[in-house]
């Protein structure tokens, strides 16, 4: 582990931090908070995009790895956000919304699961 890897996650985790205030917000205020979809659209952009990063630093070497640190860990790791997605989910189960909880929470998983393979695909033709 290297000083200048630390220092490239870290501004990169400042960035998706942003990055995700910014569009939560926007999302937020345009569809409510009744349901958390600001967090289901952040986790599954971040799920496709990651699935871009993997593909063209790892698979296809074209993004190089401070690359796929700024990017993958930094940049996307401050902009998802699973412990906020486990925690909107409990708090509507807790709420007597059951059915949106489980739906949040799984829903967000599957539905990630096929952004990042659309983002390897994705990734895989540029």
């Amino acid at each position: 582990m290297k000083l200048s890897d630390i220092a490239v996650v870290v501004i990169g985790a400042g960035i998706g931090g942003g990055a995700r205030y910014v569009l939560g917000t926007v999302i937020a205020e345009r569809w409510g908070t009744s349901f958390p979809w600001h967090t289901f659209v952040i986790n599954i952009t971040g799920a496709f995009l990651l699935g871009i990063v993997m593909a063209t630093s790892v698979e296809r070497g074209l993004l190089p790895a401070h690359g796929r640190l700024f990017l993958g860990v930094g940049i996307l790791g401050g902009y998802t956000t699973f412990s906020t997605l486990s925690y909107e989910s409990m708090a509507l189960m807790e709420r007597g919304l059951w059915t949106a909880g489980v739906l949040n929470m799984f829903g967000s998983g599957l539905v990630g699961l096929v952004a990042v393979l659309a983002g390897l695909v994705v990734g895989r033709l540029v």
